[in-house]
């Protein structure tokens, strides 16, 4: 895939080594991301970055730690392996918890994202082309000041390797790609967005389906410089897939995760109002709300078959019915915590510790066309793409921002409406859930912080359309 060097060296001096430490694997990270940037037609440039290298794990002392490096000599390794050995025993005498081999687990296997066409298919000089063309089809009108398309390709290969056996090889390829159309008309300043994080190939740069959304930006951007402001009260609200992305993400997602609930985040990403007893007990919303993890489904920017673990990837309910059954912990939070495992202990490369992170967790779609759902509100309105969130350390209050609202009044979309903000409490508001469409959409964050030192990494959501009651709107 990528021409950089072989990992299998590593392979050989591991089973030369291994006996050091009670337990030792590397993790080989090779990757590209290629960007290429449109602003009001002109190419700011193609930047391509490359990031290989090669992290070492040790169990010494019922403790784990790891040393990352660059170095692809066998004395290089050497020493890295010896690092990790020296700090994990002295950091051993402080551990928050005694581990042991069964928090990894040995697995061989592969996984490669499923694309349609693959990148050497279509020149990078014609995926420019086809950003281009986006930003001359949102210039509708001079208003509009500021036109901009983005994409990110993402290649990236991934080797592991322990001493249990393990064998692991897993290949991803990523676009996110990003359109913004903003407007001005006096001091009054409106954007409208798009956001799309996949697994897929050269596919995403279609122009039969680009331009035309781009398009539509640009008329919804001028709509929004002439609305009025959104109104101040109660109604029922109807999230957008694109918005939904965000509320899954902030409300669920990483109030789930276990290392945040044990406190491992408390003083950089906050902790959670979910506590370890609430499991199999918490009415966190209504019967409508099925939360699934689903890290093997087809395109999402979080699909893979193994985690930093080597456990396997497996589907399953978090949420069902309502009820919190399951959080996002790996081996190591099962341990401590005696939450049942699931496959989500990633790192965002070779130069950082895996953490418990969300993967992709998506809400399961209803049985309701979305023109019913409408119809069926007497007084609402319908949020599309976040544009601001705020959200306490505890992930419990919340306040976001959208960049387009439609009013809806007895069943039928009325007025647009600019800024619309909408805030609440986790809980109370998934409870409020009264319906979802059967319409679904996928949408992934390209960015998710956490960890010290931090790290980003992808995360995937899927979401129908989602109306909740009496919701506080400003």
């Amino acid at each position: 895939m990528l021409s950089y060097t072989s990992p299998n060296q590593l392979e050989q001096w591991l089973k030369k080594y291994q006996g050091e430490a009670e337990y030792v694997a590397v993790k080989w990270v090779n990757e590209k991301t290629t960007t290429l940037n449109v602003q009001n037609e002109k190419s700011e440039g193609i930047q391509v970055n490359y990031d290989v290298g090669y992290r070492i794990e040790v169990l010494c002392n019922g403790h784990i730690g790891y040393c990352g490096s660059t170095d692809l000599t066998e004395s290089g390794f050497k020493r890295a392996l010896r690092q990790a050995i020296t700090r994990t025993k002295q950091l051993s005498e402080i551990k928050a918890y005694p581990l042991t081999q069964t928090s990894r687990i040995k697995n061989t296997g592969k996984y490669q994202s499923q694309i349609q066409r693959h990148f050497d298919s279509l020149t990078l000089g014609e995926i420019q082309q086809v950003l281009k063309e986006c930003n001359q089809s949102m210039k509708l009108s001079d208003s509009i000041f500021f036109r901009q398309a983005q994409a990110m390709i993402v290649e990236s290969e991934e080797m592991r390797f322990d001493s249990l056996g393990s064998d692991i090889l897993q290949n991803f390829t990523i676009v996110n790609l990003d359109l913004f159309s903003r407007g001005k008309v006096g001091s009054e300043i409106q954007t409208r967005s798009h956001n799309t994080c996949f697994q897929i190939g050269s596919e995403a740069f279609l122009r039969n389906h680009l331009i035309p959304y781009a398009e539509k930006l640009a008329v919804q951007t001028l709509q929004l410089l002439e609305a009025p402001a959104c109104p101040k009260e109660t109604r029922d609200v109807i999230l957008a897939p694109d918005q939904m992305n965000l509320q899954i993400h902030e409300t669920v997602g990483h109030p789930l995760e276990v290392d945040r609930i044990l406190g491992d985040e408390r003083n950089y990403a906050g902790w959670s109002f979910v506590q370890v007893e609430d499991f199999g007990k918490l009415k966190y919303g209504s019967e409508k709300m099925n939360i699934i993890f689903e890290p093997e489904r087809f395109s999402e920017a979080a699909s893979y078959n193994f985690d930093d673990s080597g456990m396997r990837s497996e589907k399953k309910y978090l949420i069902k019915d309502g009820l919190l059954l399951q959080g996002l912990g790996g081996l190591e939070s099962q341990a401590r915590s005696e939450i049942p495992a699931v496959a989500n202990f990633r790192s965002t490369s070779w130069n950082r510790a895996p953490i418990d992170r969300m993967a992709n967790l998506n809400l399961e779609p209803g049985q309701t066309r979305l023109e019913d759902m409408i119809s069926k509100v007497e007084k609402g309105i319908i949020m599309l793409t976040n544009r601001s969130w705020s959200i306490d350390d505890y992930r419990r209050k919340f306040q976001f921002g959208c960049e387009f609202g439609q009013l809806i009044e007895e069943g039928k979309l009325t007025t647009i409406v600019k800024n619309p903000n909408y805030h609440g409490v986790s809980v109370p508001f998934w409870q409020s859930l009264q319906d979802l469409t059967v319409e679904n959409d996928v949408h992934g964050a390209f960015y998710c912080g956490k960890g010290e030192p931090n790290q980003v990494i992808r995360t995937g959501h899927a979401s129908p359309y989602a109306w909740f009651k009496e919701v506080a709107i400003f």
